[in-house]
């Protein structure tokens, strides 16, 4: 009888019908959370500045405070501010001392950012994670299920020093605060989580794989097909089962799940359950409660407070600037199956930031959305506005057509003819006409979003698509140093980093 496991399980379910009965989920979180964090933060230097203090005696908090704080972006907020922050000054947008800042993924394309992670927002991830735990009650596990090992595929905890603390990947940084009580379950443990080499750090893992008895295995979906793709070389089976039997939940984050499902099933001896993470570096913005939510619920009530920019024309330039004076709406002013950029203000200093995600709500009385692209990963050469949501539900429909499974794909737009085409690369699990897959897809679009029907009747001429290994794909991000991680391959391609793809794709180097 597995003692503990019941204990554990039974404590998390007492501890959800508790929590439900007492926490009342509405917008009013948000005027609360909001009040906080001015509060937290009206001695810094940016508190003053926009005088925090002052704005927490009137009786309209928040438009007085979208009135006096103007829209960050990182550069911005940098050069005002973080730059302070990194040379180890105290109190500049967070009380106290900054010791941590992650090293954004970005795109493989862009330089990494610092972005200071304070202890209150470690905290508040650590909170958000315990509630996504007490959800896995509902999938009515064996009490066995609450004693088996927890993955963590992500960067090294190993942080480099410098001048204000520590850098590194966040889940290097969060790893590294892992509660004591946690470390039974932990894996791949301490040691073998501080190997700095990503493919040194999967063989190892891989070779450890069958003395660990894993549960729950949280990560990017690419590098953990790369584990999986290992695991069943180094030990000759079929599936993970055969490696992991009670593996039974996968949790996901960082990228859009829906090119990576059916592939991902084809690793495995049996179905399981997954669920969907908003862990971002500046913050755990939402999570997916139960199988059955259309999207991920925003977390209202722990020390993120959020707004959203309508993402059309108005309020974006073509190149997913945002324009002086857009409109900008609180939780309570959305519509669902509208496109919005996000700006978030959060316990670690980031104040009205544009995070460059865009959202779309898809059940807003449970405030459940998806993560529909970014801000500057669209295509819009003339006019289709093409979302990267479009593109994932477009290559699915092609991946249905065909019976193949695309693990990795990226997308540019380049002129053509005196006009312009997208030009595509796929990464697929086994041979494909690629011609006839680039029909399908190209049609899936047009059913897809009205914009790109019209301009390619007129404006875009007929697309382009290359079938290359999907280990090309994995070579450019480890000579670009992304690597393993949160980092993941751009889903659109521009300018000098399209130029640097293609001679990559021709040289096999930068």
């Amino acid at each position: 009888m597995a003692y503990v496991g019941t204990i554990l399980s039974e404590l998390l379910k007492i501890n959800k019908r508790i929590r439900k009965r007492l926490t009342k989920y509405d917008a009013g979180l948000q005027e609360k959370t909001l009040r906080k964090l001015l509060s937290k933060a009206r001695s810094t230097r940016m508190g003053k500045r926009y005088g925090f203090k002052e704005m927490l005696l009137v009786e309209d908090v928040y438009g007085e405070f979208s009135r006096r704080v103007p829209i960050y972006d990182y550069d911005k907020l940098h050069r005002e501010f973080w730059v302070h922050t990194l040379k180890g000054k105290r109190n500049i947008t967070w009380p106290g001392k900054i010791k941590y800042f992650a090293l954004t993924s970005g795109t493989s394309g862009s330089p990494s950012k610092r972005v200071p992670v304070s202890l209150r927002q470690i905290k508040a991830v650590r909170k958000a994670s315990v509630r996504q735990m007490l959800s896995i009650t509902d999938f009515n596990l064996p009490a066995e299920f609450y004693e088996k090992g927890v993955l963590m595929v992500g960067g090294t905890t190993t942080l480099r020093k410098i001048d204000a603390g520590y850098e590194g990947d966040l889940s290097g940084i969060l790893q590294n605060n892992i509660p004591r009580w946690f470390d039974r379950f932990y894996k791949p443990g301490k040691k073998m989580a501080q190997i700095l080499d990503w493919n040194d750090k999967l063989d190892a893992m891989a070779m450890e794989a069958p003395k660990w008895d894993i549960g729950i295995i949280c990560g990017v979906p690419a590098w953990i097909q790369m584990l999986f793709d290992r695991i069943k070389k180094f030990h000759n089976v079929k599936h993970i089962h055969e490696i992991w039997p009670n593996l039974s939940i996968y949790v996901h984050g960082g990228v859009s799940f829906t090119p990576y499902r059916e592939s991902f099933r084809s690793y495995l001896g049996r179905d399981i359950h997954y669920l969907d993470t908003y862990l971002a570096s500046e913050g755990f913005l939402a999570l997916q409660l139960a199988e059955h939510q259309k999207g991920m619920q925003l977390i209202l009530d722990n020390w993120v407070f959020f707004e959203f920019v309508p993402f059309n024309d108005s309020n974006f330039d073509a190149d997913g600037n945002i324009r002086e004076n857009p409109e900008v709406l609180t939780i309570e002013k959305v519509e669902e199956d509208v496109d919005y950029a996000i700006l978030i203000s959060t316990c670690s200093g980031a104040w009205r930031y544009l995070i460059g995600d865009t959202v779309r709500f898809r059940d807003k009385k449970n405030f459940e959305m998806i993560i529909s692209g970014r801000t500057k990963h669209f295509l819009s050469l003339c006019g289709e506005h093409l979302s990267v949501d479009n593109m994932n539900m477009g290559m699915r429909k092609a991946m249905d057509a065909f019976g193949v499974n695309v693990n990795e794909y990226t997308v540019a737009g380049e002129p053509y003819e005196g006009s312009f085409r997208h030009h595509w690369y796929i990464g697929v699990d086994k041979d494909v006409d690629g011609e006839a897959f680039k029909r399908k897809l190209d049609e899936a679009l047009c059913e897809l979003n009205d914009d790109y029907t019209t301009e390619r009747k007129h404006a875009l001429k007929d697309p382009i698509l290359e079938v290359i290994p999907i280990e090309r794909f994995y070579r450019y991000m480890e000579l670009k140093g992304k690597a393993g991680g949160q980092n993941k391959f751009p889903r659109v391609i521009r300018n000098s980093q399209f130029e640097e793809w293609k001679r990559f794709l021709e040289k096999g180097e930068l």
